[in-house]
């Protein structure tokens, strides 16, 4: 039996092992927790916060956070730390502003779920660098009720911490919203300094205000909502009224009026407009203008205080009273190079044959080269023919330089030039300079040209003489070798058919044309032997007694014997 109840309590420790192995059973790292979603840090200045969402079920559950700080010399980029502040907190947001000290660097952030041992894997990884996330915080506001006005003093959200987001505090702007504390009322927006006054209010009237800082494209956040109210202003009749600026070619003057009648003295105050940016208070920062204090006409030349050209000046007068009671006039914005205005450009004509050159010297004069440096003048220029036509076309030319010449002009043509400067980066255009007129030079090909001309008219009418000339003698030759020849014919020819024309050189028209030729050759030398043979010869044919007679025996004697006179 004992046996027995042996072999039946081991069948059931195998079947109870057999269960326990069939039972699912967890290993070591696998949790029933969820991983914390949707991981958001948002920072306001320099306070960061973590934000997660956790959508599991489980109780006495608590979070845990790592960072990664890749600018941390000390730290591996692989090395995960405890991100102070985070540690096994509840909720599901946490504040470790603490950690972050580098804005620039870019820092990893990680969150789990932890129950007793129990942890849940990670959640996905937050990546940021904490200058571009985070938001200009609201700036705090100090108001003030003074005579009709609210003086507003704003400083920045963060005075007092050691580590700044923000390091460029004259960089900021302020953006102020302003409405009366009534049902109906508009809201008005402007941009203010560090320290300013707001002006133009009704008296004893609440306004209610908030202001928010920017920087760059940045907006921030609004500051909560202050309200005051006004009190009655009270009106200063000696007090500076209606200040204007007059700037010509860097020359700056102050008017105001005086609508009090009686003896008051004024001071002339200046202040460089880079201390309105800053939060201090820059009531102690004005100065006297020189020459312009204690005067009593309502105007003063300030060019001397205009040192650096790209920078903002405020001007505001303050009158003395004879019961010595001060009053401060509005203040004047001064951009000098916006607020200036240029004169004329000065102008010199010259003539080189055809050519019409324009020197020009720039508005305010070749000493000024504050002008030429920073309005980058370029000119304009008019020119036009003076003559009694009004309807004459006025051309223009624009250049940069100060040199300029003018071609396709008319020889010995007075021709009249005007010049304007503008200032394409200012938008500004200057008066047109006064006009010059000047008269081109007569054009010195005119006589080349008629010159030239009457040489070729010369040249041809030679060659023409010349040609008929030569013609004519041509011609006169022909004629008095026809009608005029200078030979005698030979006398064996010496008229020969003379009873058959009636003249001797004329053919009839009804005969035929015969080409005659004259021989010219003389016989210088004549051998007597072989005259002699000849004689022998005629007498033999005359002895032979062929056709022969009296007659012709005396013409041929005549005929030898003329002959012989001639070869003689």
């Amino acid at each position: 039996m004992e046996a027995a109840g042996c072999r039946a309590r081991a069948l059931l420790l195998q079947l109870w092992c057999c269960l326990l192995a069939a039972a699912p059973r967890r290993c070591a790292g696998q949790t029933d927790l969820k991983s914390p979603q949707d991981i958001q840090v948002y920072a306001v200045n320099t306070n960061f916060t973590l934000r997660w969402n956790y959508t599991g079920n489980d109780t006495d559950v608590t979070f845990s956070a790592e960072y990664q700080w890749f600018g941390d010399p000390q730290t591996s980029e692989t090395e995960w730390k405890e991100l102070p502040g985070c540690q096994n907190v509840t909720d599901t947001e946490c504040d470790f502003s603490s950690a972050i000290t580098e804005y620039n660097d870019r820092h990893l952030v990680r969150v789990r779920a932890e129950r007793k041992e129990d942890k849940s894997p990670w959640s996905s990884v937050f990546e940021m660098i904490p200058y571009f996330i985070a938001q200009i915080g609201p700036p705090e506001v100090h108001l003030q009720s003074i005579n009709g006005a609210i003086k507003i003093q704003v400083s920045h959200a963060e005075p007092n911490q050691v580590q700044k987001m923000w390091v460029t505090l004259s960089s900021f702007k302020y953006n102020l919203v302003i409405w009366e504390n009534s049902s109906d009322a508009e809201v008005r927006s402007q941009n203010i300094f560090p320290v300013d006054t707001i002006s133009d209010l009704a008296p004893e009237t609440t306004y209610c205000l908030k202001v928010q800082a920017t920087l760059f494209f940045q907006e921030g956040l609004f500051s909560p909502i202050h309200c005051v109210k006004t009190t009655r202003k009270v009106n200063d009749l000696f007090c500076p009224a209606n200040l204007k600026v007059f700037a010509l070619n860097m020359q700056f003057h102050l008017h105001w009026n005086n609508p009090y009648k009686q003896h008051v003295n004024y001071t002339v105050q200046y202040l460089l407009g880079f201390f309105k940016t800053l939060p201090d208070d820059h009531s102690v920062k004005w100065l006297s203008v020189p020459r312009c204090e204690n005067i009593t006409n309502t105007k003063c030349n300030f060019t001397s205080i205009i040192t650096v050209i790209s920078a903002f000046y405020y001007l505001r007068v303050q009158a003395m009273s004879e019961y010595n009671k001060s009053c401060l006039s509005k203040e004047v914005k001064i951009d000098p190079l916006s607020t200036n205005e240029f004169g004329p450009p000065r102008i010199r004509l010259d003539i080189s044959d055809v050519l019409l050159h324009v020197q020009i010297s720039p508005p305010g004069g070749e000493e000024n080269k504050v002008m030429r440096v920073h309005y980058y003048f370029s000119y304009r220029i008019v020119y036009w023919k003076n003559s009694s036509d009004n309807e004459e076309e006025k051309r223009e030319k624009e250049i940069k330089q100060t040199i300029a010449t003018i071609s396709d002009l008319t020889p010995s043509t007075q021709y009249c030039v005007k010049v304007k400067a503008l200032s394409e980066a200012y938008n500004k255009t200057s008066p047109f300079s006064n006009e010059e007129c000047i008269k081109t030079s007569p054009d010195k090909m005119l006589p080349l040209i008629i010159l030239a001309t009457f040489v070729s008219a010369l040249v041809a009418v030679l060659v023409v003489a010349v040609l008929i000339i030569f013609f004519l003698y041509q011609a006169y030759n022909k004629i008095k070798y026809v009608f005029f020849p200078s030979c005698t014919p030979p006398l064996n020819i010496e008229g020969f058919g003379e009873q058959l024309f009636g003249s001797p050189y004329l053919p009839t028209v009804e005969e035929p044309i015969e080409s005659c030729y004259v021989i010219e050759s003389i016989i210088e030398e004549v051998n007597q032997n072989d005259f002699k043979d000849y004689k022998h010869s005629k007498q033999s044919s005359r002895d032979s007694g062929n056709y022969s007679n009296d007659d012709d025996t005396s013409g041929s004697k005549g005929s030898e014997g003329m002959l012989e006179k001639e070869i003689i």
